[in-house]
This record gives C-alpha cells, structure tokens and sequence, in this order.
C-alpha cells in the first residue's frame, strides 16, 4: 500500500527553475561558445560523477579538448537538454531510468557507453536482520518507475513477498505484489532523498553511494543486489545517436576510460562501484530491456 506518491518526471518551468546549477569552467547553455574542440556535458552532483569527469577533463585539456561541464541535482532536465543539442552528452543516470524517459518522454537520447555499475540493497537504521522486520513494517522505495520495483525484487528473492514471476525487474512495482505475508507498507520517496527519510522508516532501499552519504556500505544492507540483478543499473553515459561516431564522442570515452578513472572509482567505497567497461552494453541492454 502506498502512503504518497511524488509525479515522476514532471517537465515543467518550475523544475527548470531548481536545477540548481553549478558550472566546472564556462557555463553550459545554449550562449555558451562552444567550437571543434569542445565538448559539452551536464552531471549530477555527486562523486561517482563529479570526480571522474574532473579527472577527463584534465586529459581531454592535455590533448587539445575543452571539457565543459555543468553539475546539477536535477533528474528530468539531463535528457532534454541533451536530446535539443545544448548538450553533447549527460552522466547522470543507469540505463533503465534512460529506457522508462524515453518510454515517458519524447526525447532523441541514447546509451553511449558504460561508467560504474550501480548495486543497491535494503537497508536500516532499526533492525540488523531482513527477518527483524516487523509487521507492518514500513518500507522506502524510489518514486521513479525505473527503480520502483528493485526493493520489491529483493524482498521476493528473500521470501517476505511474492510477486509477479519473471515479470524484469525495470517494470516490477506494487502493483505485481501478490502476496504480502507481513503486511508491508510502502512510501515512495524521490531516489535522492532516501537516505533522508531511513531513520523514519523502517527499512530503505537505497544505491550504494546513497548509504555511503551517511557511513552505510554494502555490508551494512539487509539486502544487497547480486551483478547479473544490477545490469539495467550500470551508470551509463548517453548522448544524441550518432555522437560516439564523431571525435568529441570517441575522445570523451577515451578519457573517462582512462587508468586514472578506473584507479578512481577502485579507491571509492572499497571499490564497491565497478567499472564494467569490458561488458558489451548492446546485447546487456537487450537481455532487460524488454
């Protein structure tokens, strides 16, 4: 049962109004200069994101390339501005938040290739044991279509619910819930505020750089994503199609696969945020994405 639900991907002037933006450099937009040599990119403000695109921004310099990137905290406004070409690319999302935006809004973005995988689990501020959780316990999700149904997932594997069966997990959400043994409640909460809202709830799911904002790490959940669970879930970098057939789109991915991006996200949280270059995004893409 849902206590609140948020609008999920609202495009409207008041959320362009709270983008929040802070800019690396010159300032992303549509006045920005922008010649051969330079490469426009929107992020999300958080380390996974931010410290990398430092660190290629640095390369690309050595090599003639001007990095320009724009952080923001916003989740909608990313694929737009890509998609109507103020932006080369984003980093901000995994590939099945790309797929549902694109299924929800009419924009012209795609996969251009991966960054650092994405597990998340079910965590607590209460209990130290999924089997501790109570009756009527309550339980946070995310809001957004694309990882509503990743707690529901788990909490099925675990034996506490029952749901619709080999049903992806990208399209899982309280609606296949068909058996509820402990009478679960559930409140959806927008993906960036979960870890807020863990100590009023009783259990969370939460991404694994969330916990990390509070001292949790993926030992700490009461339930964690396996790799094969968490492929829709790879950070993935996406711009227009046919960018990664030009130089600037070859040149991005040659920096953020750098040695010292990699080194960068082995030092982060234990290494617990893997960097699956190797995998081939197409075929992943089309073993989920259904």
């Amino acid at each position: 049962m849902a206590l609140s639900r948020r609008t999920f991907l609202t495009f409207t002037a008041g959320s362009a109004a709270i983008l929040a933006l802070t800019s690396c450099g010159l300032v992303g937009g549509p006045e920005a200069s922008s010649g051969d040599k330079t490469i426009k990119v929107i992020v999300t403000e958080s380390a996974p994101s931010q410290e990398p695109t430092k660190i290629a921004q640095k390369l690309l310099a050595e090599k003639g390339w001007t990095l320009e990137a724009t952080y923001v905290t916003d989740i909608v406004q990313p694929n737009h501005v890509v998609s109507n070409g103020e932006y080369d690319a984003n980093f901000f999302q995994h590939g099945a938040y790309l797929e549902q935006f694109k299924k929800d809004q009419n924009v012209d973005v795609e996969p251009a290739f991966y960054m650092y995988s994405s597990p998340a689990g079910v965590y607590s501020k209460k209990y130290d044991d999924i089997k501790d959780l109570p009756n009527g316990a309550t339980i946070a999700l995310p809001v957004d279509t694309a990882n509503n149904g990743r707690a529901l997932a788990l909490l099925d594997r675990a034996g506490l619910l029952k749901v619709t069966e080999g049903k992806s997990v990208i399209h899982l959400s309280q609606n296949d819930i068909l058996e509820n043994p402990k009478n679960f409640k559930f409140v959806e909460v927008d993906q960036q505020s979960l870890s807020k809202t863990l100590p009023d709830v009783d259990a969370g799911f939460l991404f694994a750089r969330l916990g990390a904002e509070i001292g949790l790490t993926p030992k700490d959940a009461l339930l964690f994503e396996k790799e094969e669970e968490a492929l829709p879930y790879i950070n993935i970098i996406a711009a227009k199609p046919g960018f990664m057939d030009t130089e600037k789109g070859k040149a991005l991915e040659e920096a953020y696969h750098s040695d010292e991006v990699r080194e960068w996200y082995a030092s982060y949280l234990d290494g617990a945020l893997g960097t699956p270059w190797d995998r081939d995004l197409e075929a992943d893409f089309a073993t989920w994405n259904k």
